[in-house]
């Protein structure tokens, strides 16, 4: 049983992310895209993985390497100092680096979020000041929405920036957000007036910024969560971002890509339990053989490899309408969104149970990714609102 333990133990899948990874809808550039990712994934991230998240340690150095490589700019224009990739690009790069981690590369998609909307609402001062630092990971972003009395209805959220001058006073509290304490720069959504919600940007240090405890999370753990607390927080009004009035449409751009950048993570992550889940059913054995020999079993991992790639389809397919800005995008986005993040969950969890007793050892990668895949379901609109978005399209 220790040789099974030895072997099991954070070790790379044999197959490592080969099978089922399917072509549809991927040119050769994509291909090559996905490859550096993967191959940076494979080396630098996923044998340190499990120790990130049991130290609640926020790799900075990878991240900064990732954004070297471009990763924190995808689709922000190459004359504005991004890469100019499309989504479909995007979810390609996070699948494969969520196979490495999922908690790191999503804390990478947040900057993508804040990047792009930097890049088409910000002004050129911001850009120019801003866009190269995400670029060089000179500079962590959070995105600050969500409120403790406003989280799905956001629209009531209570933050609220009054001027001042030439100036704004803003107050209120954030609360979930990513990347809380030790991010550089702080997007804002808060009102301006009783009906207009607006984007401010607030820098690290500003008087009266300051951070509740870091949050004691089930997963995400290599990614710090806290509280962002606005007292009297004085900015200039040139920290505005795109209009007052434009904070809740620039965030539902944002958030379709989101969507799509999450929902990518959580297919990397069902991919690597996947992996690991065949590489157990082949090594333990039970009754004098293999456990993939027990059909039970063989049914068992059907159901998964058939989910993990419907998943994969769906989000390519709502990736690639939202690049084409056809008038389905948010519709295709919400099924995409609510489909992959529910099945790949299911994926990982089913991964767990297939390894009996030893996949609730943190010693196995197993539990961390079913812990990690647990929020997609919740964070860029929970699947219930998915839902409603869906469910509104389709009865207009």
């Amino acid at each position: 049983m220790q040789i099974i333990r030895n072997r099991i133990s954070y070790h790379i899948p044999r197959f490592g992310f080969k099978y089922l990874c399917d072509t549809t809808f991927l040119n050769e550039e994509h291909l090559q895209i996905q490859k550096v990712a993967l191959d940076f994934a494979k080396e630098k991230m996923l044998p340190y993985a499990s120790d990130w998240d049991k130290n609640n340690y926020l790799p900075s150095q990878v991240l900064k390497e990732l954004s070297e490589m471009g990763f924190a700019t995808i689709y922000v224009k190459q004359e504005l100092g991004g890469v100019g990739l499309d989504h479909l690009s995007a979810s390609v790069i996070f699948e494969a680096l969520s196979y490495g981690d999922i908690t790191t590369t999503a804390t990478l998609a947040v900057q993508n979020l804040c990047a792009y909307l930097l890049a088409n609402y910000g002004t050129e001062e911001q850009r120019k000041v801003w866009i190269p630092r995400i670029n060089s990971f000179d500079a962590l972003v959070a995105y600050c929405l969500t409120e403790p009395n406003s989280g799905s209805d956001n629209k009531n959220m209570e933050t609220y920036a009054k001027k001042d001058g030439k100036d704004y006073i803003i107050n209120g509290i954030k609360c979930f957000i990513s990347g809380g304490s030790v991010s550089d720069l702080y997007l804002i959504v808060c009102k301006t007036s009783e009906k207009d919600v607006s984007s401010i940007l607030v820098e690290k240090d500003t008087p009266g910024l300051s951070f509740g405890k870091v949050e004691d999370k089930m997963g995400w753990h290599a990614s710090p969560t806290t509280r962002v607390i606005l007292e009297n927080v004085r900015v200039p009004q040139s920290n505005l971002v795109g209009k007052e009035g434009q904070g809740f449409k620039m965030g539902m751009s944002a958030l379709d890509g989101g969507r799509i950048n999450i929902s990518s993570c959580s297919l990397g992550g069902a991919s690597l339990a996947l992996d690991l889940a065949k590489d157990y059913l082949q090594d333990r054995k039970q009754f004098g053989q293999q456990l993939s020999n027990f059909q039970g079993l063989q049914f068992k991992f059907a159901d998964m490899a058939a989910s993990l790639v419907t998943s994969r389809l769906i989000v390519r397919q709502a990736a690639m309408k939202l690049d084409e800005n056809q008038i389905d995008k948010s519709l295709y986005v919400s099924m995409a969104k609510t489909y992959a993040t529910d099945s790949c969950f299911d994926v990982a969890n089913d991964a767990l149970q297939l390894h009996g007793g030893y996949g609730y050892l943190r010693e196995y990668q197993i539990e961390r990714i079913v812990r990690d895949l647990r929020v997609h379901k919740i964070l860029e609109g929970t699947n219930e609102i998915m839902r409603m978005i869906i469910a509104r399209n389709l009865l207009k």
